[in-house]
């Protein structure tokens, strides 16, 4: 996440806020979309993996991006899908569940949750 985004504020509590950053509701969203059969991982796809640890050490691109604005959330998520999943059914699904999840667990109303297939994840031999 990016350090200038904006904390989400509920100041119906009774006794005092809650704030609920940015960071949290990525991750939120990142494991309702896991949830979901054919999604392989939530990234930007596959990358050396030192490369993979630097760009991820540095925040260079994140694949889970929340924006807050008037106060819900657009979230865009980074995939990669497994070979041989049919992709616009399963994205249907994972909007859906992070959707829910997002909204179930943190109260915040998710106006948008945008999906960029970043690439597909081959089945191995011991997988099939």
């Amino acid at each position: 996440m990016e350090d200038n985004t904006m904390d989400f504020q509920n100041t119906d509590l009774r006794g005092g806020s809650l704030q609920i950053s940015t960071e949290v509701i990525g991750k939120i969203a990142r494991c309702a979309a896991l949830e979901i059969d054919g999604v392989a991982e939530v990234s930007c796809g596959r990358q050396n993996k030192k490369l993979k640890d630097l760009l991820e050490a540095s925040s260079i691109q994140s694949p889970v991006v929340v924006e807050m604005r008037d106060g819900t959330a657009n979230i865009t998520l980074n995939l990669m899908m497994s070979f041989g999943t049919r992709i616009p059914a399963v994205a249907e699904k994972v909007q859906e569940n992070v959707k829910n999840a997002v909204q179930n667990m943190t109260n915040v109303t998710v106006s948008r949750v945008n999906l960029v297939i970043a690439g597909l994840a081959e089945t191995t031999a011991a997988e099939q």
